[in-house]
């Protein structure tokens, strides 16, 4: 009876300004923040091991204007998509002097690449029960130094052996960073959410344009792969040292019952004089409260179990893996990983080939953009369906390009358009995919859910990097660009026609209700949703399309 009497509080008090409009029904929730306030006195004189390393190993500030605390945050978070970003193009223009250096195989040459995505696979595994015992942002923190370990190891190697296991150290910190959109995602306001998550995939693009800079700078040195790989460090340092300036996520704290805590740092993230915030605080409460309850009629510790007999979790995982699935297996990561090498097949020189990379490169980048300003006012569903069909045009470019003469400027001109609408309309579709895993999974899953999400992308991700060669002799090129990874692209429009939800606007309690409705019921309103975009569409309201459906 308490509990729906809370319930009841939290409903009304979302359609007010002030809690004392409320009365007698305001007071009483003033009082349980002032409970709050005395909880958050009582964890700052805590002293275990746990609180010493979670919630005061770092330099605490904040913003009179909490939103810059916010977008603080994410921008330092997401510089560790600076670590993916930066890999794929420096092994790319890393290549054209390493592989006569340490004489490589065309295996040799493949398990180079392929070993950072195999490695991420393993920093995945490790990812939730190290998120569970040390929270976000040490286990930034962590993937910063495997990071790092790697890239020295990458540098300094003698042989191919070495450059093997700085590779996997690589990818196992690339794995474990993989939570960044999730500790966003539970700190940003959902409002702006869509928008600082995109961040991720922003700083991906740009470290991208960083190592083929960075490659084009080294390429005439002696060696030029060593300085080239070797750069990675600095980008692994600076998240490191940013790391320290950043707090906790609040809902990691409540889901290990550290409400005090947590009320501490969203006073940090949120104006707490503002009604919602204080309404999504005890939304939080709520669903600790539920999860307590649900843990006691289990008959197994495995929380992950839900993902198999609850179908909200189940829900969930299949509709966050497809739309990761889609994103690699529409060859974006075979792209980069081989720009230089496609560069060089349309007929650039060699040293022209690693210049050239940075058009990829700088598409994806300035692709990454109109998401950032963009997503959280059109909507998931317009972003899905719009950004799609925009890089399966560019894949249709690349893909006539290679009927045509190499020699040719028509092949050249054509290919080269086609990689910029390939990259640019990737790059914002790219940020929806780092969107959707980080807000669809319940709390208490959310790390199990990211783990499972990141070892698919980085499995999927091996995949097409590791027979990107084979694929490339037996589907020939315009085969792959245009038959298979078109055809995923074509395909799966149609499925986010029929399952893409919209998230937009919503805080991550709300989107667990709306996940908790049955596939059937949620593909009936998609269906409609389309109906009335389709009837706007015909109508010249191209503008009521751009806002994005509403549930």
């Amino acid at each position: 009876m308490e509990e729906s009497k809370d319930a009841r509080s939290i409903d009304e008090l979302s359609h007010v300004d002030k809690l004392d409009t409320l009365g007698p029904q305001g007071e009483e929730l003033e009082a349980r923040f002032e409970q709050y306030e005395i909880l958050a006195e009582e964890a700052k004189t805590h002293n275990t091991l746990w609180d010493r390393l979670v919630l005061r190993s770092g330099y605490t500030f904040q913003f009179k204007e909490k939103k810059h605390m916010v977008r603080m945050l994410a921008c330092f978070a997401s510089l560790g998509g600076m670590l993916s970003g930066v890999d794929q193009s420096l092994i790319s223009g890393a290549k054209v002097s390493l592989v006569p250096s340490l004489s490589l195989t065309s295996h040799e040459q493949s398990l180079v690449s392929a070993l950072m995505p195999v490695g991420a696979m393993g920093g995945c595994i490790f990812l939730s029960p190290l998120n569970e015992l040390l929270g976000r942002r040490l286990s930034i923190m962590v993937a910063c130094i495997s990071y790092t370990i790697g890239g020295i190891l990458c540098a300094a190697t003698p042989n191919v052996e070495g450059l093997y296991a700085g590779r996997f150290f690589i990818g196992f910190g690339v794995g474990l960073e993989s939570i960044i959109p999730g500790y966003v995602s539970e700190c940003a306001p959902s409002e702006l959410r869509g928008n600082l998550v995109s961040l991720y995939q922003f700083n991906i693009a740009l470290g991208e344009v960083f190592g083929y800079a960075i490659a084009a700078m080294f390429y005439s040195l002696d060696g030029a792969w060593r300085y080239i790989l070797g750069s990675s460090l600095f980008f692994s340092t600076l998240l490191f040292v940013g790391m320290f300036f950043l707090p906790e996520s609040p809902r990691y704290l409540v889901h290990k019952n550290k409400v005090g805590a947590a009320y501490t740092i969203w006073k940090r993230l949120r104006d707490i004089n503002d009604v919602s915030n204080k309404v999504e605080f005890l939304d939080m409460i709520q669903s600790l409260e539920q999860e307590k309850l649900d843990d006691a009629h289990l008959s197994t510790k495995h929380k992950w179990m839900d993902f198999i007999t609850n179908p909200r979790a189940r829900r969930s995982l299949v509709y966050a893996n497809i739309m990761i699935f889609l994103g690699q297996f529409t060859g974006v990561n075979a792209i980069m990983y081989y720009m230089s090498t496609l560069m060089a097949s349309i007929g650039f020189d060699e040293k022209n080939s690693v210049f050239m990379s940075l058009v990829g490169g700088g598409a994806l980048l300035l692709g990454t953009i109109p998401a950032i300003l963009y997503m959280d006012y059109c909507g998931r569903r317009f972003w899905a369906n719009s950004m799609l069909p925009g890089f399966f045009i560019g894949l249709v470019f690349v893909g006539i390009s290679y009927q045509l003469p190499v020699t040719g400027s028509a092949a050249l001109g054509l290919y080269l358009t086609g990689i910029v609408l390939y990259m640019g309309f990737f790059g914002s579709y790219a940020c929806l995919t780092w969107v959707t895993p980080s807000e669809v999974y319940p709390t208490y899953l959310r790390s199990y859910g990211i783990t499972a999400s990141s070892t698919m992308l980085y499995l999927w991700t091996f995949i097409i990097t590791y027979n990107f060669t084979d694929m490339w002799n037996a589907f020939t090129n315009t085969g792959l660009t245009l038959g298979f990874y078109g055809g995923i692209a074509a395909l799966g429009w149609i499925y986010q026609l029929l399952f893409v939800v919209e998230t937009k606007g919503r805080t991550l309690e709300e989107i667990d209700d709306l996940f908790s409705k049955p596939t059937l019921t949620l593909v009936g309103i998609n269906l409609k949703c389309a109906k009335r975009d389709f009837y706007n569409i015909f109508h010249g309201n191209f503008k009521e399309v751009i806002r994005g459906a509403s549930y």
